[in-house]
């Protein structure tokens, strides 16, 4: 009787044994694959979506998380709900993370989408008369925004003490006399027909049917405060998953994908680490001090 009680012991052990490394193997073999949550902008996931894609085939499951607000993509980051997020410009962050204490950094760029000068009235930069009137947005960030493109473009010069948020008097030297007329943003485009020019932000560019092909002038890859990032939460910048993230992003194929896609309302934005977070350095720089 003990000998049969002995063997079924060690048929017991055996099988318990048998499923346990199974189940050990079918974890290795889960952790091959990787998965990243990531969370994005609600209003247009196609290049994200061509990203999961692409991912696949390097052994990496991205999970899209979409919000419908600036504000809680980073606060689930902060609170680990989420891997990495990809929404926002490094100046919003930079802002936000400052505002709310949170442990986060920016580990890629990804997109700069244009804010654009508009006329009905004039066809090149150089037409714009003596005195002309231009509409801005109002708020502080995007009338920042607006003067920035107007340096840029050789129109205004901005006191040195200039950091992203915009007032008239902010300006340092206007040679032309342009007549700066601030606006509620959506009304930028509305605008055109009684303003020499508007700035116009490119989501009510595109409302408007208006593309960068129209625009006098816009901004360019040296409008880094405006570049959009990857960002997670510190101490997480080396995981091998989400520098992956970025390589996919700046990968030649989602370069084209976009250029494809957005035909240049939205524009590939590719550049180093330290450059966005030194983006400060470019803010006050006439175009061609650049």
């Amino acid at each position: 009787m003990k000998k049969i009680l002995l063997t079924i012991m060690v048929l017991a052990f055996a099988v318990v044994g048998a499923a346990c490394g199974n189940k050990a193997e079918s974890t290795g073999n889960s952790d091959d694959v990787k998965t990243v949550k990531v969370g994005v902008s609600s209003g247009d996931t196609r290049t994200w979506e061509y990203i999961v894609d692409l991912a696949k085939k390097d052994g990496l499951n991205i999970e899209l998380v979409t919000f419908n607000d600036y504000i809680q993509p980073n606060l689930a980051l902060s609170e680990g709900e989420i891997d990495a997020n990809s929404f926002q410009t490094v100046a919003y962050f930079d802002e936000f993370v400052q505002d709310q204490n949170l442990k986060l950094e920016a580990i890629g760029s990804t997109v700069i989408a244009p804010m654009g000068l508009y006329s009905k009235k004039h066809k090149d930069l150089k037409d714009l008369p003596n005195g002309a009137t231009v509409a801005v947005p109002n708020e502080a960030t995007n009338f920042g925004r607006a003067l920035l493109l107007l340096q840029e473009a050789g129109l205004i010069t901005l006191k040195e003490e200039f950091y992203g948020s915009g007032s008239l008097d902010i300006i340092k030297e206007n040679p032309k006399n342009l007549k700066i007329q601030p606006v509620a943003a959506g009304n930028t485009p509305r605008l055109l027909d009684d303003a020499d020019a508007s700035a116009i932000n490119n989501n009510f560019a595109v409302e408007a049917g208006l593309t960068l092909k129209d625009a006098l002038f816009h901004e360019s890859k040296t409008a880094k405060p405006y570049i959009n990032i990857i960002a997670v939460k510190k101490g997480n910048a080396d995981r091998p998953e989400l520098q992956k993230l970025v390589e996919l992003y700046q990968s030649k194929e989602v370069e084209a994908f976009i250029e494809k896609t957005f035909k240049g309302n939205t524009i590939p934005a590719y550049v180093s680490v330290d450059e966005l977070v030194n983006y400060q350095d470019a803010w006050t720089k006439p175009a061609n001090e650049k």
